[in-house]
């Protein structure tokens, strides 16, 4: 659904038969928790049988309750504290292996991002960066570290890549300042959000330059400003977000351009190798 789900379930209240106010205000006090019960589970918690709480769905326009259910999981990985994520997190894993869970969950959202992801877009993204004028990277807080590794990468092949420090919104739009239409700009944002990035990302498209978003799908707020939308699965484990699928996005992307440019990658490491071996920055030891 195109808007909050909890706020469509607030202005519908009045609306509602008394077993569904009684589901309605179950989820608005306690969205966090609702968002990962089973319909009877969460028909008992409210009070009323599993059948209604399925009608409640379909009366909200969704299928049935397992589509209900994956809106509202979306929308807590954007509203909830990291206090509240960890206490989320930690009651989903239960007692069960944390090392089994953690791993198979990752193996899980990158089949998903697999599945999903927009071929097309990819390629295009791809070819986009081959061509630019400047290769803008730019991720905040979590995503910092998934755009410092493909900036680390892309210039090993590029000498026109920029990697914008994000420690200031004013001295991120210094660096962004002159992107134009000839520049592309890799965004990389997942929950929570950042408005620093949200803000570049607009600055960017109406400067006409091409933005590419890696993200977690059409959802997320830097999607409406984006040419090339690369929608990665990601999961919510204790306070942070699993970022292991979007890290395989972005290899995937450092690979794909260094097979279109292959005697530039070849050309430019074997330079590269003779410097580390002159100033002998990689130990040569054998033991």
């Amino acid at each position: 659904m195109t808007r909050n789900l909890l706020t469509i379930i607030e202005e519908r209240i009045p609306d509602f038969s008394k077993g569904q106010k009684r589901i309605a205000n179950f989820i608005l006090e306690k969205y966090d928790s609702a968002a990962y019960m089973t319909s009877s589970k969460l028909g008992m918690e409210a009070g009323v049988s599993e059948s209604t709480v399925v009608r409640f769905a379909n009366e909200l326009g969704y299928e049935g309750y397992p589509e209900m259910q994956k809106d509202l999981r979306e929308i807590i990985r954007t509203r909830l504290t990291s206090v509240q994520r960890v206490d989320v997190t930690n009651s989903l894993l239960g007692d069960d292996s944390i090392l089994d869970r953690v791993l198979n969950s990752d193996a899980e959202k990158i089949r998903q991002t697999l599945d999903d992801i927009d071929r097309a877009a990819f390629d295009k993204a791809v070819e986009k960066i081959i061509a630019a004028g400047t290769i803008y990277i730019i991720g905040v807080r979590s995503s910092s570290s998934l755009a410092g590794f493909l900036n680390y990468n892309l210039r090993m092949i590029f000498d026109n890549v920029k990697f914008v420090q994000t420690t200031s919104g004013s001295e991120m739009f210094e660096q962004i300042m002159n992107i134009q239409s000839k520049d592309v700009l890799v965004a990389i944002s997942f929950p929570r959000y950042s408005s620093r990035i949200i803000n570049a990302v607009e600055y960017a498209h109406n400067a006409g330059a091409d933005v590419i978003s890696v993200t977690d799908g059409p959802n997320s707020p830097i999607a409406a400003h984006s040419d090339q939308l690369l929608s990665v699965h990601s999961d919510m484990i204790s306070f942070v977000d699993s970022l292991v699928a979007p890290l395989s996005i972005v290899n995937a992307i450092i690979v794909a351009v260094s097979k279109k440019v292959p005697d530039r990658v070849h050309d430019r490491l074997a330079k590269l190798e003779k410097i580390w071996d002159e100033y002998d920055v990689y130990d040569k030891s054998k033991g």
